[in-house]
């Protein structure tokens, strides 16, 4: 059963023009702390950010941004906007739903190519691969944001383009690394369902056909964020590395100095 969270801030904002923003704080750990709130933040990208929310990004008071798109992504959206004192940083991860040709048939396709592609579990069998792809072949991606928290990035918000499947990823490995239990892990990542935080499906033809029920059904496993693909991610840790503890030393090369460093910086005094 899913683990209820606590109750976040009420000054939690719903920003203009960036979906899915949270703060993490608030997370419990297997020793009984719990992330500070004010350290770790996500969202989807800030390349739409009005100056209202820009202002409210500032005076968060943050070091770092994390950027996990890559050019295709920045081409669609843009660029981040610059925000005053903040580092922004670019660590470019595989697209859950990568290629050209297959983002076009998203965006274009008519009812038969949907169904070719996404029809018959194809969409969230291809989300599960990803998911595993990542935590595999983005190693040095994932312990060079570890190590940057541990030394002197946070407060830090890390997005991506919806801020559900790069940034959830890379949220999840920072949660593990300092000993959050996986139930409020998923817990935190299934709020970028909320209808508030989900990304814009872009379509083409914006017609009642175009974007039909049975269209957002076939494009749900893709802008959807859902329990199997998280746990897809652990169950690679586990049956690649043994559990969490040899995954961060081995596979991330993150050694147990380094982990009580970001035990400092991202959770409470206990």
């Amino acid at each position: 059963m899913t683990q209820q969270l606590p109750q976040t801030p009420s000054t939690e904002p719903e920003l203009a023009g960036v979906r899915n923003f949270r703060d993490v704080g608030g997370l419990p750990t297997s020793d009984g702390r719990r992330v500070r709130y004010g350290r770790l933040y996500r969202s989807g990208h800030l390349a739409h950010a009005t100056a209202e929310d820009a202002a409210f990004l500032t005076g968060l008071g943050l070091h770092t941004v994390f950027d996990f798109r890559n050019g295709a992504d920045h081409k669609l959206d843009g660029l981040d906007v610059e925000l005053p004192g903040v580092r922004n940083v670019n660590i470019p991860l595989s697209d859950p739903a990568d290629g050209a040709e297959f983002w076009r048939m998203v965006r274009d396709g008519n009812m038969n190519e949907l169904r070719s592609i996404l029809a018959d579990g194809k969409g969230t069998h291809r989300m599960v691969a990803s998911y595993r792809r990542i935590i595999l072949d983005r190693t040095a991606e994932h312990s060079r944001v570890l190590h940057a928290l541990a030394e002197d990035s946070v407060p830090a918000l890390m997005h991506c383009a919806a801020g559900k499947d790069r940034a959830g990823l890379s949220i999840a490995v920072s949660l593990l690394a300092v000993g959050v239990e996986r139930e409020a892990i998923e817990a935190d990542y299934l709020k970028s369902n909320d209808a508030h935080r989900r990304y814009k499906v872009r379509r083409s033809d914006t017609s009642a056909a175009g974007m039909s029920p049975e269209v957002m059904e076939l494009l749900n496993p893709l802008f959807g964020a859902h329990p199997d693909y998280l746990a897809a991610a652990f169950t690679t840790i586990d049956e690649t590395w043994g559990g969490t503890d040899r995954y961060l030393a081995e596979g991330l090369r993150i050694s147990p100095e380094t982990r009580e460093r970001l035990r400092e910086r991202l959770l409470d005094a206990g």
